[in-house]
Protein backbone atom coordinates (compact mmCIF):
# COMPACT_ATOMS: atom_id res chain seq x y z
CA UNK A 1 0.00 0.00 0.00
CA UNK A 2 0.90 3.91 -0.22
CA UNK A 3 3.75 4.99 1.68
CA UNK A 4 2.79 7.24 3.91
CA UNK A 5 3.63 9.83 6.92
CA UNK A 6 0.12 8.95 8.61
CA UNK A 7 0.14 5.37 9.94
CA UNK A 8 -3.11 3.93 10.04
CA UNK A 9 -2.78 2.47 13.80
CA UNK A 10 -1.93 5.73 14.53
CA UNK A 11 -5.23 7.33 12.80
CA UNK A 12 -7.45 5.02 14.01
CA UNK A 13 -6.38 5.45 17.60
CA UNK A 14 -4.94 2.21 17.88
CA UNK A 15 -7.20 0.38 16.24
CA UNK A 16 -6.22 -2.52 13.46
CA UNK A 17 -7.81 -1.57 10.58
CA UNK A 18 -10.06 -4.99 10.19
CA UNK A 19 -11.51 -3.94 13.78
CA UNK A 20 -12.38 -0.32 12.99
CA UNK A 21 -14.19 -1.60 9.94
CA UNK A 22 -16.20 -4.29 12.08
CA UNK A 23 -17.04 -2.28 14.74
CA UNK A 24 -17.08 1.75 13.78
CA UNK A 25 -17.47 2.18 9.83
CA UNK A 26 -20.97 2.57 9.34
CA UNK A 27 -21.64 2.20 12.50
CA UNK A 28 -21.20 4.33 14.86
CA UNK A 29 -18.48 7.44 15.88
CA UNK A 30 -15.20 7.29 16.89
CA UNK A 31 -13.15 10.17 18.41
CA UNK A 32 -9.21 9.98 18.30
CA UNK A 33 -7.36 12.29 20.10
CA UNK A 34 -4.05 13.08 18.41
CA UNK A 35 -4.30 10.66 15.20
CA UNK A 36 -1.77 12.88 13.54
CA UNK A 37 0.21 14.04 16.72
CA UNK A 38 1.85 17.39 15.95
CA UNK A 39 -0.54 18.01 13.37
CA UNK A 40 -0.78 21.45 12.24
CA UNK A 41 -2.20 21.50 9.10
CA UNK A 42 -0.83 21.19 5.17
CA UNK A 43 -2.00 24.75 3.74
CA UNK A 44 -2.45 27.80 5.60
CA UNK A 45 -5.11 30.52 5.13
CA UNK A 46 -4.05 32.48 2.60
CA UNK A 47 -3.20 29.28 0.68
CA UNK A 48 -6.73 28.03 0.94
CA UNK A 49 -8.15 31.87 -0.15
CA UNK A 50 -5.76 31.52 -3.13
CA UNK A 51 -7.52 28.53 -3.84
CA UNK A 52 -10.85 29.44 -3.59
CA UNK A 53 -10.44 32.42 -6.47
CA UNK A 54 -8.99 29.77 -8.73
CA UNK A 55 -11.94 27.79 -11.52
CA UNK A 56 -10.33 24.49 -11.68
CA UNK A 57 -11.35 24.09 -7.76
CA UNK A 58 -14.54 24.09 -5.93
CA UNK A 59 -15.10 26.16 -3.37
CA UNK A 60 -18.13 27.39 -1.48
CA UNK A 61 -18.93 30.30 1.33
CA UNK A 62 -21.24 29.79 3.75
CA UNK A 63 -22.23 32.58 6.43
CA UNK A 64 -24.96 33.27 9.21
CA UNK A 65 -26.35 36.16 9.85
CA UNK A 66 -29.08 36.49 12.59
CA UNK A 67 -29.80 32.72 11.66
CA UNK A 68 -30.44 32.75 8.22
CA UNK A 69 -27.95 30.95 5.81
CA UNK A 70 -26.70 32.14 2.72
CA UNK A 71 -24.32 30.20 0.40
CA UNK A 72 -22.19 31.25 -2.59
CA UNK A 73 -19.89 29.19 -5.21
CA UNK A 74 -16.37 30.36 -6.33
CA UNK A 75 -14.25 31.42 -8.19
CA UNK A 76 -13.99 33.86 -5.60
CA UNK A 77 -12.76 37.56 -6.07
CA UNK A 78 -9.49 38.41 -3.80
CA UNK A 79 -11.02 41.32 -2.43
CA UNK A 80 -14.62 39.32 -1.66
CA UNK A 81 -12.95 37.27 0.83
CA UNK A 82 -10.51 39.85 2.04
CA UNK A 83 -13.71 41.99 3.29
CA UNK A 84 -15.40 39.39 4.95
CA UNK A 85 -16.33 39.83 8.74
CA UNK A 86 -14.54 38.63 12.11
CA UNK A 87 -17.20 35.75 12.99
CA UNK A 88 -19.68 33.84 11.48
CA UNK A 89 -18.68 32.43 8.22
CA UNK A 90 -16.88 29.29 6.35
CA UNK A 91 -14.80 29.23 3.28
CA UNK A 92 -14.69 25.57 2.37
CA UNK A 93 -12.67 24.16 -0.70
CA UNK A 94 -13.05 20.55 -2.66
CA UNK A 95 -10.39 18.70 -3.71
CA UNK A 96 -7.37 20.21 -1.91
CA UNK A 97 -5.58 16.76 -2.97
CA UNK A 98 -5.34 17.80 -6.31
CA UNK A 99 -3.67 21.03 -5.69
CA UNK A 100 -1.17 20.02 -2.79
CA UNK A 101 0.73 16.45 -2.41
CA UNK A 102 1.16 16.55 1.22
CA UNK A 103 -2.95 16.51 0.78
CA UNK A 104 -2.90 13.84 -1.36
CA UNK A 105 -0.47 11.79 0.90
CA UNK A 106 -2.88 12.29 3.88
CA UNK A 107 -5.95 11.35 1.40
CA UNK A 108 -4.56 7.87 -0.28
CA UNK A 109 -3.43 7.25 3.85
CA UNK A 110 -7.16 6.09 4.10
CA UNK A 111 -6.53 3.03 1.89
CA UNK A 112 -8.52 0.58 4.67
CA UNK A 113 -11.16 1.60 2.06
CA UNK A 114 -10.96 0.83 -1.55
CA UNK A 115 -9.76 3.65 -3.74
CA UNK A 116 -13.19 3.58 -5.27
CA UNK A 117 -14.68 5.10 -2.42
CA UNK A 118 -11.93 7.69 -1.77
CA UNK A 119 -13.74 11.02 -2.88
CA UNK A 120 -11.37 13.94 -1.63
CA UNK A 121 -9.81 15.77 0.44
CA UNK A 122 -11.63 19.14 1.81
CA UNK A 123 -10.37 22.16 3.80
CA UNK A 124 -12.06 24.17 5.58
CA UNK A 125 -11.53 28.00 7.02
CA UNK A 126 -13.61 29.61 9.38
CA UNK A 127 -13.08 32.17 12.23
CA UNK A 128 -14.79 32.34 15.87
CA UNK A 129 -18.40 31.19 15.38
CA UNK A 130 -18.51 30.15 11.54
CA UNK A 131 -19.66 26.33 10.61
CA UNK A 132 -22.26 25.62 7.92
CA UNK A 133 -24.55 24.70 11.25
CA UNK A 134 -26.23 21.49 11.89
CA UNK A 135 -26.75 18.85 9.27
CA UNK A 136 -25.78 14.89 8.26
CA UNK A 137 -23.96 13.47 5.02
CA UNK A 138 -24.89 10.87 2.95
CA UNK A 139 -21.13 9.70 3.37
CA UNK A 140 -18.59 8.75 5.84
CA UNK A 141 -16.20 11.04 6.74
CA UNK A 142 -13.54 11.67 9.01
CA UNK A 143 -12.77 15.49 10.54
CA UNK A 144 -9.28 16.13 11.44
CA UNK A 145 -8.38 19.27 13.09
CA UNK A 146 -5.92 21.06 11.43
CA UNK A 147 -5.13 25.07 13.00
CA UNK A 148 -7.40 26.12 15.96
CA UNK A 149 -9.97 24.19 17.90
CA UNK A 150 -13.95 23.24 16.80
CA UNK A 151 -16.40 22.43 18.87
CA UNK A 152 -18.18 19.44 17.29
CA UNK A 153 -21.98 18.42 18.46
CA UNK A 154 -23.15 15.38 17.74
CA UNK A 155 -26.66 13.27 17.21
CA UNK A 156 -27.68 9.83 16.34
CA UNK A 157 -31.45 11.52 15.55
CA UNK A 158 -33.24 10.15 13.27
CA UNK A 159 -35.48 13.19 12.75
CA UNK A 160 -33.24 14.55 9.35
CA UNK A 161 -36.02 17.45 8.73
CA UNK A 162 -34.35 20.42 6.99
CA UNK A 163 -35.39 23.86 7.18
CA UNK A 164 -37.53 24.89 4.21
CA UNK A 165 -35.93 27.07 1.84
CA UNK A 166 -32.07 26.97 3.58
CA UNK A 167 -29.58 26.90 0.24
CA UNK A 168 -28.10 23.93 2.87
CA UNK A 169 -29.57 21.18 4.29
CA UNK A 170 -29.05 22.71 8.00
CA UNK A 171 -31.42 20.53 10.22
CA UNK A 172 -34.71 21.83 11.39
CA UNK A 173 -34.26 20.14 14.95
CA UNK A 174 -30.76 19.18 16.00
CA UNK A 175 -30.91 17.46 19.61
CA UNK A 176 -27.13 17.87 20.56
CA UNK A 177 -25.81 13.82 22.53
CA UNK A 178 -22.53 14.06 22.76
CA UNK A 179 -19.88 17.46 22.10
CA UNK A 180 -16.25 18.10 21.96
CA UNK A 181 -13.77 20.31 21.56
CA UNK A 182 -11.12 19.00 18.90
CA UNK A 183 -7.43 20.61 19.17
CA UNK A 184 -4.70 20.34 16.19
CA UNK A 185 -3.97 16.50 14.99
CA UNK A 186 -7.27 15.39 17.09
CA UNK A 187 -9.81 13.61 14.66
CA UNK A 188 -13.56 12.37 14.84
CA UNK A 189 -15.14 9.70 12.66
CA UNK A 190 -18.90 9.99 11.87
CA UNK A 191 -21.13 7.24 9.66
CA UNK A 192 -23.33 8.42 7.16
CA UNK A 193 -26.66 10.48 8.35
CA UNK A 194 -24.92 11.14 11.47
CA UNK A 195 -25.89 14.51 12.75
CA UNK A 196 -23.25 16.92 13.52
CA UNK A 197 -22.78 20.99 14.24
CA UNK A 198 -19.33 22.38 14.22
CA UNK A 199 -18.22 25.14 15.55
CA UNK A 200 -15.27 27.68 15.57
CA UNK A 201 -13.64 28.44 18.72
CA UNK A 202 -11.15 31.58 17.28
CA UNK A 203 -9.86 30.98 13.42
CA UNK A 204 -9.59 27.38 12.75
CA UNK A 205 -9.18 25.02 10.22
CA UNK A 206 -10.50 21.40 9.35
CA UNK A 207 -9.74 18.92 6.89
CA UNK A 208 -12.50 16.59 5.99
CA UNK A 209 -11.91 12.96 4.55
CA UNK A 210 -15.09 12.11 2.61
CA UNK A 211 -16.01 8.97 1.15
CA UNK A 212 -18.28 8.43 -2.35
CA UNK A 213 -21.23 7.04 -1.63
CA UNK A 214 -23.69 7.38 -5.12
CA UNK A 215 -27.51 7.17 -5.15
CA UNK A 216 -28.66 3.85 -6.89
CA UNK A 217 -30.78 6.37 -9.16
CA UNK A 218 -27.01 8.02 -10.45
CA UNK A 219 -25.65 4.54 -10.66
CA UNK A 220 -28.62 3.34 -12.95
CA UNK A 221 -29.13 6.30 -15.02
CA UNK A 222 -25.24 6.53 -15.38
CA UNK A 223 -25.46 2.79 -16.96
CA UNK A 224 -28.59 3.57 -18.64
CA UNK A 225 -26.40 6.38 -20.80
CA UNK A 226 -23.28 3.61 -20.92
CA UNK A 227 -25.13 1.44 -22.77
CA UNK A 228 -26.50 3.80 -24.92
CA UNK A 229 -23.21 2.79 -26.50
CA UNK A 230 -23.21 -0.86 -26.36
CA UNK A 231 -27.11 -1.63 -27.80
CA UNK A 232 -27.74 -2.44 -31.38
CA UNK A 233 -31.19 -3.70 -31.29
CA UNK A 234 -32.20 -5.23 -34.67
CA UNK A 235 -35.68 -4.69 -35.86
CA UNK A 236 -38.03 -1.67 -36.65
CA UNK A 237 -41.73 -0.97 -34.73
CA UNK A 238 -44.10 -2.65 -37.93
CA UNK A 239 -47.81 -3.65 -37.99
CA UNK A 240 -48.78 -5.41 -41.22
CA UNK A 241 -51.76 -6.65 -39.71
CA UNK A 242 -53.40 -3.15 -38.46
CA UNK A 243 -57.11 -2.69 -38.41
CA UNK A 244 -58.54 0.46 -38.12
CA UNK A 245 -58.99 1.87 -34.76
CA UNK A 246 -62.14 2.67 -33.08
CA UNK A 247 -60.75 5.75 -31.41
CA UNK A 248 -57.27 6.95 -33.56
CA UNK A 249 -56.24 8.53 -30.56
CA UNK A 250 -55.58 5.44 -27.91
CA UNK A 251 -52.35 4.08 -28.08
CA UNK A 252 -53.56 0.31 -28.29
CA UNK A 253 -52.74 -2.48 -26.65
CA UNK A 254 -50.86 -4.39 -29.51
CA UNK A 255 -48.76 -1.26 -29.83
CA UNK A 256 -48.15 -1.21 -26.23
CA UNK A 257 -47.28 -4.89 -26.39
CA UNK A 258 -44.75 -4.77 -29.42
CA UNK A 259 -42.90 -1.88 -27.75
CA UNK A 260 -42.61 -4.01 -24.53
CA UNK A 261 -40.97 -6.63 -26.65
CA UNK A 262 -38.43 -4.52 -28.39
CA UNK A 263 -37.59 -2.87 -24.94
CA UNK A 264 -37.39 -6.71 -23.71
CA UNK A 265 -34.50 -7.08 -26.09
CA UNK A 266 -32.17 -4.99 -23.96
CA UNK A 267 -29.82 -7.38 -22.09
CA UNK A 268 -26.35 -6.89 -20.57
CA UNK A 269 -23.87 -9.24 -19.18
CA UNK A 270 -21.48 -9.10 -16.19
CA UNK A 271 -18.50 -8.39 -17.89
CA UNK A 272 -20.64 -4.99 -19.24
CA UNK A 273 -21.12 -4.04 -15.66
CA UNK A 274 -17.54 -4.68 -15.01
CA UNK A 275 -16.85 -1.78 -17.83
CA UNK A 276 -19.30 -0.13 -16.76
CA UNK A 277 -18.08 0.48 -13.08
CA UNK A 278 -14.48 0.95 -13.57
CA UNK A 279 -15.04 3.56 -16.10
CA UNK A 280 -17.41 5.07 -14.01
CA UNK A 281 -16.02 4.81 -10.50
CA UNK A 282 -12.25 6.25 -12.39
CA UNK A 283 -13.86 9.02 -14.42
CA UNK A 284 -12.88 12.13 -13.52
CA UNK A 285 -15.42 14.58 -11.82
CA UNK A 286 -16.39 17.12 -14.92
CA UNK A 287 -14.12 20.22 -13.72
CA UNK A 288 -10.90 18.24 -13.29
CA UNK A 289 -8.52 18.46 -16.53
CA UNK A 290 -5.48 17.38 -16.90
CA UNK A 291 -2.34 18.79 -18.05
CA UNK A 292 0.12 17.45 -20.74
CA UNK A 293 3.79 18.01 -20.29
CA UNK A 294 4.93 21.15 -22.34
CA UNK A 295 7.43 19.44 -23.68
CA UNK A 296 6.81 16.00 -23.53
CA UNK A 297 10.31 13.96 -23.03
CA UNK A 298 10.58 11.24 -26.16
CA UNK A 299 9.81 7.62 -25.80
CA UNK A 300 13.69 6.58 -25.04
CA UNK A 301 14.25 9.60 -22.35
CA UNK A 302 10.86 8.70 -20.82
CA UNK A 303 11.78 5.05 -20.59
CA UNK A 304 15.48 5.78 -19.17
CA UNK A 305 14.13 8.20 -16.27
CA UNK A 306 11.15 5.51 -15.30
CA UNK A 307 13.71 3.16 -15.25
CA UNK A 308 16.17 5.43 -13.12
CA UNK A 309 13.79 7.20 -10.81
CA UNK A 310 10.58 5.94 -10.94
CA UNK A 311 7.09 7.42 -11.68
CA UNK A 312 3.98 8.41 -10.18
CA UNK A 313 0.37 8.87 -10.79
CA UNK A 314 -1.02 12.69 -11.15
CA UNK A 315 -3.10 13.40 -8.18
CA UNK A 316 -6.21 14.22 -10.12
CA UNK A 317 -5.70 10.14 -11.55
CA UNK A 318 -7.34 7.11 -10.29
CA UNK A 319 -6.71 3.85 -11.39
CA UNK A 320 -8.67 0.82 -10.85
CA UNK A 321 -8.75 -2.41 -11.69
CA UNK A 322 -10.21 -6.19 -11.82
CA UNK A 323 -7.84 -8.92 -12.46
CA UNK A 324 -6.26 -7.81 -15.82
CA UNK A 325 -8.44 -5.21 -16.66
CA UNK A 326 -8.01 -1.53 -15.57
CA UNK A 327 -9.54 1.51 -15.39
CA UNK A 328 -8.00 4.98 -15.93
CA UNK A 329 -9.82 8.11 -16.12
CA UNK A 330 -12.75 6.55 -17.27
CA UNK A 331 -11.40 4.80 -20.08
CA UNK A 332 -10.70 0.70 -19.65
CA UNK A 333 -7.21 -1.50 -20.77
CA UNK A 334 -6.62 -5.16 -20.96
CA UNK A 335 -2.99 -6.61 -21.05
CA UNK A 336 -1.00 -9.49 -20.60
CA UNK A 337 -0.30 -10.99 -16.51
CA UNK A 338 2.98 -9.34 -16.49
CA UNK A 339 2.26 -6.04 -17.20
CA UNK A 340 -0.83 -6.19 -15.32
CA UNK A 341 1.17 -7.39 -12.20
CA UNK A 342 3.06 -4.24 -12.65
CA UNK A 343 0.00 -2.17 -13.02
CA UNK A 344 -1.87 -3.23 -10.34
CA UNK A 345 1.47 -2.03 -8.11
CA UNK A 346 1.26 1.12 -9.47
CA UNK A 347 -2.84 1.17 -9.07
CA UNK A 348 -2.32 -0.02 -5.63
CA UNK A 349 0.53 2.36 -4.21
CA UNK A 350 0.17 5.13 -6.96
CA UNK A 351 3.76 5.37 -7.45
CA UNK A 352 6.44 2.51 -9.41
CA UNK A 353 9.89 2.16 -8.22
CA UNK A 354 12.95 2.11 -10.42
CA UNK A 355 12.87 -1.16 -12.41
CA UNK A 356 13.36 -2.26 -15.70
CA UNK A 357 10.12 -1.86 -17.78
CA UNK A 358 8.95 -4.12 -20.57
CA UNK A 359 8.48 -2.88 -24.05
CA UNK A 360 4.54 -3.25 -23.54
CA UNK A 361 4.07 -1.34 -20.17
CA UNK A 362 6.88 1.37 -21.24
CA UNK A 363 4.14 2.27 -24.07
CA UNK A 364 1.15 2.16 -21.90
CA UNK A 365 3.09 4.50 -19.77
CA UNK A 366 4.45 6.65 -22.16
CA UNK A 367 0.56 7.22 -23.41
CA UNK A 368 -0.18 7.73 -19.90
CA UNK A 369 2.27 10.36 -19.89
CA UNK A 370 1.75 12.19 -22.71
CA UNK A 371 -1.81 12.61 -21.14
CA UNK A 372 -0.66 13.95 -18.01
CA UNK A 373 -1.97 10.82 -16.22
CA UNK A 374 1.45 10.23 -14.73
CA UNK A 375 4.93 11.66 -14.23
CA UNK A 376 8.12 10.64 -14.25
CA UNK A 377 10.48 10.91 -11.23
CA UNK A 378 9.47 10.22 -7.16
CA UNK A 379 6.35 12.49 -6.07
Amino acid sequence: MTTSPYPLKTLLGGLSPERFLAEYWQKKPLLVRQAIPGFQGLIGRAELFDLACRDDAESRLVRATRGRWTLDHGPFEPETLATLPKRGWSLLVQGVNHFLPAADRLLHSFSFAPYARLDDLMVSFAPDGGGVGPHFDSYDVFLIQGLGRRRWEISAQTDLELVDGAPLRILKRFRVEQAWELGPGDMLYLPPKYAHNGIALGDCMTYSVGFRAPSSQEIATQFLVYLQDKLALAGRYADPRLKRPRHPAEIGGEMLQQIEAMIAKIHWKRTDILDFAGRYLSEPKAHIFFDSPTRPLGPAVFRKQAEKHGLHLDSRTLLLFQGSQFFLNGESLRTDPKTAAMLRKLADTRRLEATALTDELAGILYEWYRLGYLHPGPR
